[in-house]
């Protein structure tokens, strides 16, 4: 009986259940039979902890009311037939003894189990957490490279089509020195927009939280209190182009003022470069809540619809109305040509702010 209980001990950790049982029963049999003490003593012991560490509560609380039971009932019937001495009968306290024996081991054992899960479930939200903080950031590098894109694109499709714009009249006009010159004026001024402007993402993009050290003088933040600047520009390039209305007179919420200003540059690059228009109209108005700008040409616009959907241009002023929870539509105009209208409200709505946060 020891070498089968204590051979059993080998299989408890894959089969604790039954090692337990086995133990159980080795135990029962072998100790009202009146065999001294030995490594069977520890056997059940050993097999009920390891029952309470790796099953649930009621199994190792069962084999210990059971053998409990058992030794209650073997050794009552022995000495009731007279079978063996009165010390042999297990007393009240044996029974108390015995019970709360069993009762401390089962403890012990479901507190090792409870925090081992304790600190595998501390573990897997560890993982978890880290997961979603890789998420997160390859979320916002995501966003921050569409946005360096959207910023890099907005300066250099405008400011590169005026220049190509010029320096096409420039070649037309080699006959004619002053307009020529001109011209070349015009390329020398857009070149150096597009370098203070490039330099000012740079500038962001080098920029060391808790520096102190200023950098390099950058051109005054693009917004809708300097389209003026950007008329003028198109106007030069060979496209006049008409302001309607006022730039509010109170200060704007910077994403909505850049995200109106560039707005209004895409609009007019995407006249310059494929609308073939002779003159275009930039209307701003104003609400208590929100900012509308309006890009009328007189040009042809996309031949095909889907264009509306796929160029880089409105793909790209759409994205810059939804940063700050605008709206845009875009296509042919009511008196020909086509139609930029944006809305940009000045408060972000309140859906939208969670969503991004």
């Amino acid at each position: 009986m020891t070498a089968v209980g204590s051979g059993a001990l080998a299989f408890r950790r894959r089969h604790p259940v039954i090692v337990l049982v086995v133990t159980l029963l080795v135990s029962v049999a072998y100790y009202p039979m009146g065999f001294p003490d030995g490594p069977l003593a520890f056997v059940f012991i050993i097999a009920l902890y390891t029952a309470a560490v790796r099953c649930r509560l009621y199994v190792p609380l069962s084999a210990a009311a059971a053998i409990n039971a058992g030794f209650v009932i073997v050794n009552l019937a022995r000495g009731a037939t007279g079978q063996e001495d009165a010390d042999m009968v297990m007393g009240a306290e044996s029974v108390a003894g015995l019970t709360f024996w069993l009762l401390l081991v089962t403890a012990l054992g479901q507190y090792v189990r409870n925090r081992r899960a304790a600190l595998a479930a501390a573990e897997q939200r560890a993982l978890e957490a880290e997961r979603s903080r890789e998420q997160e950031a390859r979320r916002r590098a995501t966003e921050e490279r569409l946005r360096i894109a959207r910023e890099l694109h907005d300066i250099l499709a405008h400011q590169i089509s005026l220049i190509n714009v010029q320096a096409g009249a420039a070649l037309h006009r080699r006959d004619d020195p002053a307009k020529a010159y001109a011209a070349l004026e015009a390329i020398k001024h857009a070149s150096k927009d597009t370098l203070q402007e490039l330099r000012g993402v740079l500038g962001v993009l080098r920029q060391v939280d808790g520096g102190d050290e200023a950098g390099p003088p950058v051109a005054p933040a693009p917004s809708l209190a300097r389209v003026g600047e950007l008329l003028a520009q198109t106007s030069a390039a060979g496209l006049p182009v008409t302001l309607v209305g006022e730039v509010p007179a109170g200060p704007l919420p910077a994403p909505v003022d850049l995200a109106g200003y560039r707005i209004v540059q895409e609009a007019l690059t995407n006249a310059v470069r494929h609308a073939r228009a002779s003159k275009a109209t930039v209307e701003i108005s104003s609400t208590a809540d929100a900012v509308v700008v309006q890009i009328d040409d007189d040009g042809t616009g996309p031949a095909d619809p889907a264009a509306l959907e796929s160029g880089n241009g409105l793909r790209g002023i759409r994205e810059r109305a939804a940063t700050v929870g605008g709206e845009v539509t875009a296509g042919p105009g009511p008196a020909g040509g086509f139609r930029v209208r944006a809305r940009l409200p000045l408060r972000r709505p309140a859906g939208q702010m969670e969503e991004s946060a």
